[in-house]
């Protein structure tokens, strides 16, 4: 059995995996295949290694569709995803692709969103650029690794709601992927960076970032224990980017199955528990059809939001 990350397919006895992130290197689908990929392939629950190969678009919709219209039988098949992708289909981006046109195997990890910016910004706290903000709603730019109306441009305007500032007021500007973002907001061409704390690590050790805010429900351990959440700051918004898997449609419930036991001891192994301490991924697993049941709960709860704040009709 062979593991496939997005719109990718290995043949049968093939020794080698080749996998495909539907982002840039460097972003948080890049890193769940190079992550559960290697690991994998150390504890022998695949044949050979994983190569990954990135393929970014339409915020996953580009892979989404090559999965289901070319690869729906494909048994060494799964795909990385993310809220990117619920929040995708909720809003009925991706055409008549819906939750059922794949099958939901597992999440194997999460992070927390996060709210970025240069470490010699005038905003100390999330309150005061949100004071700033207030006064000036056209004056802040925003940059983030996923399309417009996706999680990255979600998460700023459910914290700009909460502020009481116009959604159609946030200037979002979308890159492929949360690197090609988080240069952006380095390189002084945009003011804050919505994205997670894995893609800011580097950064922040170096001292080049300010973390305003995280998403989190509650704070993070170790070097991140003295970065507040948005809640604790006044501005009652969590989001928490799950990372895991889906298959064709069309994968036998054998095929399904095993995908699912795969996952489950992949995410059980001390190994990848080293893996997710690296990668500031917290603990988080759901699997097989409490998967299923996770994603239709929260397609239709992101619907509802969005129609909240007028991103769709």
């Amino acid at each position: 059995m062979s593991i496939c990350a997005v719109g990718c397919t290995v043949p049968t006895g093939r020794s080698v995996t080749e996998c495909i992130a539907p982002a840039a290197p460097g972003g948080g689908w890049d890193l769940t295949c190079r992550s559960a990929g290697r690991v994998l392939s150390e504890m022998g629950l695949v044949n050979g290694t994983v190569q990954v190969t990135n393929i970014p678009g339409a915020g996953g919709g580009i892979a989404l569709a090559h999965t289901v219209t070319q690869r729906g039988r494909d048994a060494n098949l799964l795909v990385a995803a993310s809220p990117s992708i619920t929040l995708g289909l909720s809003q009925e981006r991706f055409g008549t692709l819906t939750e059922r046109s794949v099958r939901w195997v597992a999440a194997i990890g999460s992070e927390a969103g996060a709210l970025v910016v240069r470490s010699d910004a005038p905003w100390e706290t999330l309150t005061d650029l949100m004071e700033h903000w207030q006064d000036d709603p056209g004056s802040i730019t925003v940059s983030g690794g996923s399309a417009v109306a996706s999680q990255d441009h979600m998460k700023v305007l459910l914290v700009a709601r909460e502020a009481g500032i116009p959604p159609r007021a946030v200037r979002y500007i979308p890159f492929d992927g949360g690197g090609e973002a988080l240069t952006a907001m380095l390189g002084g061409f945009v003011d804050l960076f919505s994205g997670e704390v894995s893609e800011i690590t580097g950064h922040l050790e170096a001292g080049a970032v300010r973390v305003l805010a995280l998403l989190s429900p509650e704070r993070l351990g170790g070097d991140l224990a003295h970065i507040p959440t948005a809640r604790e700051s006044g501005y009652d918004v969590e989001w928490v980017t799950w990372r895991g898997f889906y298959a064709p449609a069309e994968t036998a419930d054998t095929t399904y199955e095993r995908w699912v036991e795969t996952l489950t001891r992949l995410e059980s192994s001390q190994e990848w528990a080293a893996v997710r301490i690296i990668n500031r991924l917290e603990p988080f697993f759901v699997a097989g059809e409490d998967f299923t049941r996770f994603i239709d709960r929260q397609v239709a709860e992101f619907r509802s939001i969005s129609r909240e704040i007028g991103l769709i009709p």
